[in-house]
This record gives C-alpha cells, structure tokens and sequence, in this order.
C-alpha cells in the first residue's frame, strides 16, 4: 500500500509542478520512447538473470503491494511457536518432536502458526535444525555454524531482486539517454520542416531523457530499497530461529531460548518482554486441555 502512495506522490507532485509551469501533460506521452526504455531493460533483465529471473522481479515487485509480511505480529508468532515446540519437548521428551520435525506442513503443532507455516523458508530451517537436535551428536557451536551457512546462502538468494532492480535504476539514465540519441536522429531528418514539426520532435527526444531519470530514481532504486528491506527482514526472521533453537540445544529453559531470539529483532518490530511472555503464558494455558484430551 505504501509503495502505491509514494508512487502517487512522485508522479503528482512532478505534474502539478510541470502544469503549473504551462506544461501540457500530452507531450509527455511519448509512447515510442516508452517502448525503448521500457523494452531495453525488459531485455537486460532477461541477458543478465534469464527470462525466469525477469518474470521473479516482476512477481516481487507486485508483492511490495501487499506490504512487507515480517510485521510485529509476525515476529510474537514466530516466538509464540518456538514456545510450544521447546515446551513440548521439555515436558514429553525431544523425540515427541520428531513426527513435527518431520511433516511440518502436516503437523497439528504447527498448523496454528499461519505465518511460520507460510514462510517455507523459515518453516523447512526450523524443521531441518530441529531433526538435527533431535538425531543429537552435534555440539551447539557446530550447530550455530551449520545454520550459519544456511542463512548465508538465502542472504545471497534473497539479494539478487534488490540487485537486479539497483542495477535497472544504475542503467535507466542510459536507455534514456539512447531514447534521446535516437530522437535527436529523427530531428534532424526532419531538419528543414515547419518549425512546429521540428519542435515536437525535439520535444520528444527530451522526455526520453525524463523519463530514463525518472524511472531510475524515482522508480527502481526506491524499490530496490523496498525489496532489500523485507530481505533484511527476513534475515532476522530467519536468526531468530537459528538463537532459539541454539538456546533450546544448550538446554536453555523455553522462555529464556525465546529471548535469545527476541533480543535478535530490530526495536521498531522487536515484541515486548511482557508481550512475548503474555502469549506464551495464554498459549501454554491454552495447550493445557490439549494435552489432557491427547492422554485421555
């Protein structure tokens, strides 16, 4: 929703200044330099990250207008579950994880963790580590690395869109500029005709230049920033599972392995202590009669 806002501000506060000055919006409606911008980058898109990588950029793209999903909300979920699961294992023994552990989109633990279980990034760590406590023989420390490695390898993967829309918004100046060149061509073919002729055509050059720029910084690097941002998000999404369950394998007490993972979120998404220790105290009072209808 806030990408469309700020888009409307761009685009309104660049015409509105533009008619003001006796602008008439339709000769900016260059269909023909819209096509060779437009069309140059569809194209470097597809030489530099294949066809598949153009069609994920525009998908990534559409997805900022749903809003950035790693909310706080997201996160005391996130804290929520780690709860149940280090509780349950702490009550019934780890090998009671291990049918969760195993079918995580199947399990009945996990199932009322909308948000976890929709993330198949975060769902398929979570599991994967929690096999690997469970199968035990791995200290803590080769368990932090191994996860660390994992963490690296989406960082690099959840990069390459804020990557592939920082390198249009670098060449967008360019494309326009080749968008004036060949404008300034057909100029100069018209060189000699009624000056009003001459004009447009002149005209016409010039808002490929605009345009370029304006799709350059008024466009892709703002998305680009947008996309890295949720990356970010994700990253930390994604380490707080790794310090809670590191804690958990150290033998850690449940609320104290989800404070290790709280302490990891930024302050402007970061859960209060109270708030994540309110959620955990309704969800274990919650799974209480669970339990008690499981053993009956």
């Amino acid at each position: 929703m806030f990408v469309l806002v700020g888009f409307v501000i761009v685009f309104v506060s660049i015409l509105l200044g533009y008619t003001m000055h006796g602008g008439k919006v339709a000769a900016l409606m260059q269909y023909t330099e819209f096509i060779i911008i437009g069309g140059a980058a569809f194209g470097s898109v597809v030489i530099g990250s294949s066809f598949k990588g153009a069609i994920e950029l525009i998908k990534a793209v559409l997805s900022l207008l749903k809003g950035n999903p790693y909310t706080r909300a997201a996160f005391l979920e996130l804290l929520t579950a780690m709860y149940d699961v280090f509780s349950l294992a702490r009550s019934e023994g780890i090998l009671a994880l291990e049918n969760h552990a195993e079918n995580p989109y199947d399990s009945e633990l996990f199932e009322k963790y909308p948000a976890l279980v929709g993330n198949h990034h975060a769902m398929d760590l979570f599991a994967d580590t929690l096999k690997v406590v469970i199968m035990g023989g791995v200290n803590i420390y080769d368990l932090s690395e191994m996860i660390d490695i994992d963490l690296e390898t989406r960082r690099r993967e959840s990069m390459h869109i804020p990557t592939m829309l920082t390198n249009l918004a670098d060449s967008m100046p360019g494309f326009g500029i080749v968008a004036a060149v060949l404008g300034v061509v057909i100029t100069m073919q018209a060189v000699g005709g009624l000056p009003e002729q001459v004009g447009q055509k002149v005209a016409g050059a010039l808002v490929g230049t605009f345009l370029g720029v304006l799709l350059a910084y008024g466009i892709f690097a703002p998305l680009a920033r947008a996309t890295e941002h949720i990356a970010n998000c994700e990253m930390q999404f994604l380490s707080c599972i790794k310090n809670g369950v590191v804690a958990f394998a150290r033998g850690d007490a449940p609320l104290i392995c989800v404070e290790f993972a709280r302490r990891n979120i930024e302050p402007e998404l970061r859960p209060s202590f109270s708030e994540m220790e309110d959620a955990c105290r309704k969800r274990k009072k919650e799974a209480a009669p669970e339990q008690m209808d499981q053993a009956a």
